[in-house]
């Protein structure tokens, strides 16, 4: 997937996964009902934040293609090409998964 959304600083762009549709014992959940996901994959990556001597860049952790888990109300959600993608701080991810 390619977009034309550059982030700056720290942030990432993600295009979060879709909610669970069932429960574990079959049951569907209705639209009304589900959780705002907290699941995504990286689509984009900025450039890292400064240092605090304001000479370096610090790299960062995450990359694109990654799979992550961050914070339930984090980041600023945004259209863009008929995708709902979610801007986010890369403190407000909290782990990566394989």
């Amino acid at each position: 997937m390619s977009i034309n959304i550059k982030p700056l600083e720290d942030r990432i762009v993600v295009k979060t996964l879709e909610a669970e549709q069932t429960t574990a014992s079959g049951l569907v959940i209705p639209d009304t009902a589900k959780e705002k996901p907290q699941e995504g994959e990286v689509v984009a990556v900025g450039p890292g934040r400064f240092n605090e001597d304001g000479d370096e860049r610090v790299p960062m952790d995450i990359s694109v293609g990654d799979k992550v888990i961050y914070s339930k109300y984090g980041g600023t959600e945004v259209k863009y090409g008929g995708e709902e993608l979610l801007i986010l701080s890369a403190r407000d991810v909290l782990a990566i998964v394989n």
